[in-house]
């Protein structure tokens, strides 16, 4: 049988690189790829409904090695990783995961990973799609500091869904179930080194598993199949439907590298008062004192279904153009067009009326609370 998905479509030669899982998601029917992070990212195997549903109602696997690792360790990695987020990482204990900023020092965003503390000086960062590896090797130069930089042989995948919690107690017992969010353990599989995390990109209960020896990713991925063959298991892309309506982010949509955290509603991510300096520290004080001028609002858009949006749509407000759509989407559940829009900090808040120009047309939207579902995040934490 043919590969159900070209590769030649999308690549010409041999500059980008393929995760371990790679083979079993092609042999798994993955209909579409698209690059991140230098890498092949698998986006759908079903009709983009069907998934939500998998990842509603059953469990799903998700290979996700295209959140490439930047690993720091040497005497000064806490100094060093302390600086580069506005976090501060002295409340995150060794065995614990934080959601953190990367920050440049106007205040940007320059990525928003997930940090894994694995020692008191040993930290991964689990990247979105930009260069951190680059850019901390740059702070590092003539920061002064004993650090070395490097990407590990780390691979991660996500099982997500309600019966996660069994495929993860099948394959690696009940101390499995012990973790709480954000929270990891070190272990093997028969022999193959993992680190399994209470974390994941979804919005619901869910496990990544990041394999620490890339030349057994078809083993892992075979195992993790099989533990779930029963329940109904299924590979999928990301569910942009769950994430949206969960208020996730996604770093080069919904924030890039010109937004600052209070702009996008990531202030809780400051901690102006640790002792510790990062970078961008005088700059989002400036900004925390000032205000921002423009935030990212939730949107309720009105009409038919609309699709994932493939540009940025423009927003209007009287006629005028105010700001830009940066995701939307239809939720199933909701019964309503959700998404999020950069605009004038005075057009987010909750009861503007605003317009926006779709593929289809212009159509009434009307600001609203975000997230759209479980705001105190019950269902990942359950």
């Amino acid at each position: 049988m043919p590969p159900t998905f070209d590769m030649s479509l999308i690549q010409r030669g041999a500059r980008l690189r393929r995760s371990p899982y790679f083979d079993a998601t092609l042999a798994a029917g993955c209909r579409s790829y698209t690059v991140y992070n230098h890498m092949f990212l698998p986006t759908r195997y079903d009709d983009l409904h069907a998934e939500y549903e998998k990842l509603l109602n059953g469990v799903t696997v998700w290979d996700v090695s295209v959140e490439r690792q930047v690993e720091i360790t040497g005497p000064d990695a806490f100094e060093f990783t302390n600086l580069l987020t506005p976090r501060d990482l002295s409340k995150c204990a060794v065995g614990q995961g934080k959601y953190v900023l990367i920050g440049a020092d106007d205040g940007g965003i320059v990525n928003d990973p997930v940090l894994l503390r694995l020692g008191e000086n040993h930290f991964w960062l689990a990247l979105a799609d930009s260069d951190v590896l680059l850019y901390a090797k740059g702070v590092a130069l003539n920061s002064g500091l004993d650090v070395h930089i490097c990407e590990p042989d780390v691979s991660p995948m996500q099982v997500q869904g309600p019966k996660s919690k069994e495929v993860v107690r099948r394959l690696f017992g009940d101390d499995v179930l012990k973790l709480r969010y954000y929270w990891f353990l070190q272990t093997d599989l028969d022999g193959i080194p993992v680190v399994v995390t209470r974390t994941g990109w979804s919005g619901e209960v869910g496990y990544e598993i990041y394999l620490r020896d890339g030349s057994r990713g078809v083993e892992l991925w075979d195992r993790v199949m099989e533990a779930g063959r029963d329940l109904g298991i299924s590979p999928t892309g990301p569910s942009d439907i769950r994430r949206i309506e969960a208020g996730i982010l996604n770093y080069g949509i919904d924030m890039t590298l010109d937004n600052n955290p209070y702009e996008v509603g990531l202030g809780w991510q400051v901690d102006h008062d640790q002792e510790g300096d990062f970078i961008g520290r005088e700059a989002l004080a400036r900004i925390a004192a000032e205000g921002p001028k423009r935030k990212l609002a939730g949107v309720e858009i009105g009409g038919d279904p609309l699709d994932l949006n493939m540009t940025r749509w423009p927003v209007q407000q009287g006629g005028r153009e105010i700001g830009v759509v940066t995701s939307a989407v239809h939720s199933p559940r909701l019964g309503r067009n959700i998404g999020y829009a950069m605009v004038p900090t005075a057009a987010a808040e909750p009861g503007t009326r605003l317009s926006v120009t779709t593929p289809d047309g212009e159509r009434d939207a009307t600001v609203v609370p975000r997230p759209f579902v479980d705001p105190n995040k019950e269902i990942p934490k359950s």
